[in-house]
């Protein structure tokens, strides 16, 4: 007996966004629909608005939205957010991404 599982847009970008929450140095996830410079910090239940899934050659992409901690390397915390996102996916949904995108979208102190 075999079937398929379906993971839907809406779960991966929830998936995404609380992962990314969990990330030090991320002050939150920041609405991707907004224009730049008009941000406010998403908590965990609204954290996969600050998510854009995508596809590219058949499989998902992810650009996160976030608002990072004043004082903190954005570049590695990206680099930590990305990591941690990749590895979550791949093991809770089985899904390898094909791109992961962190927008630095703001800084704030936490």
């Amino acid at each position: 007996m075999s079937g398929s599982i379906q993971i839907t847009e809406g779960a991966l970008a929830s998936l995404i966004g609380l992962t990314a929450h969990e990330i030090p140095g991320v002050v939150g996830m920041a609405p991707a629909n907004l224009k730049e410079g008009l941000y406010r910090v998403l908590g965990r239940a609204n954290a996969s608005e600050g998510v854009v899934i995508g596809k590219e050659g058949g499989r998902f992409t992810a650009d996160l939205y976030v608002v990072a901690a004043y004082g903190v390397s954005i570049p590695t915390v990206a680099r930590n957010i990305t990591e941690r996102v990749e590895h979550v996916v791949k093991n809770q949904a089985g899904i390898e991404l094909a791109a992961t995108r962190v927008h630095a979208v703001g800084v704030q102190r936490a």
